[in-house]
């Protein structure tokens, strides 16, 4: 195994999860509503035997208190986290909206997945200890000396 793909993060999940994407954009095509691609992918995981929470609420918390709440499309076997998106490109903004899943969760690894008129994916590693890096609290330059 070359060691670039040594390094990837739940490998073969992801790339279960891919081929079922693959194998639901082939059927489907392009041109439905993500809520459409986000049914058939839940179906299509489902019967790959893969375990999948859908529209998994994700609480966003700020010194202890909850101040808002995501819904990730997908989770797949409490290990990946999969955005949907149905639009001609991916933007920045989507990778962003992922990036900010990962932040709120202990899940590591993300897929970017768009059914657009050509099939699009993107994944994502926010580690642990990335998380930890961003939660140390700072001093507020507010604070008076």
């Amino acid at each position: 195994m070359p060691k670039a793909q040594a390094m990837y993060r739940h490998q073969e999940l992801t790339r279960s999860i891919i081929g079922v994407f693959y194998d639901v954009y082939n059927e489907l095509g392009f041109g439905f509503l993500e809520s459409v691609y986000d049914k058939a992918l839940t179906v299509a995981l489902g019967q790959a035997g893969l375990q999948v929470n859908a529209q998994m609420p994700v609480a966003v918390w700020f010194r202890g208190h909850e101040v808002g709440a995501f819904r990730a499309d997908l989770v797949v076997e409490d290990t990946v986290l999969v955005e949907l998106k149905a639009t001609a490109e991916l933007d920045r903004v989507h990778e962003t909206q992922l990036l900010n899943l990962l932040k709120s969760t202990n899940i590591e690894v993300g897929l970017l997945l768009n059914f657009g008129r050509r099939p699009r994916i993107k994944r994502f590693v926010f580690t642990k200890k990335q998380k930890r890096i961003c939660a140390h609290l700072r001093e507020s330059v507010a604070k008076p000396k």
